[in-house]
């Protein structure tokens, strides 16, 4: 139940995030849904091969590079997916940026932290 809750939060802040950046766009609920899954996926298996091989830039920007590859992915995934748009990489860092903060406290509000 608690994943399915975090997925709808995801869903919920990719929809916010597509209302406060006028160069993102998502279609509905439904896009939302799905893009919030490949976003995972994404992070899950792609994000951490990117952070190994860039590893020596991020060293190098101190830890900035991340930001970019954050961003890049979350515009491929506006590329690839039909009706999610992300029309440019800078909009997919910021986009990047305010999609982790606003669901992060959508999960905080909701879900608290019941580690115990």
């Amino acid at each position: 139940m608690r994943f399915l809750l975090s997925w709808l939060l995801n869903a919920l802040a990719l929809l916010a995030v597509a209302y406060l950046l006028p160069d993102i766009h998502v279609t509905g609920l439904d896009v939302a849904l799905i893009a919030a899954v490949v976003i995972g996926l994404v992070n899950m298996l792609i994000r951490p091969l990117l952070v190994v091989l860039t590893l020596p830039i991020t060293i190098l920007t101190l830890g900035l590079f991340i930001l970019v590859i954050n961003g890049v992915l979350f515009w491929g995934v506006g590329r690839y997916l039909q009706g999610f748009e992300v029309s440019t990489i800078l909009a997919g860092i910021i986009g990047a940026l305010a999609y982790s903060f606003i669901s992060w406290l959508l999960a905080s509000l909701v879900l608290g932290n019941k580690s115990s």
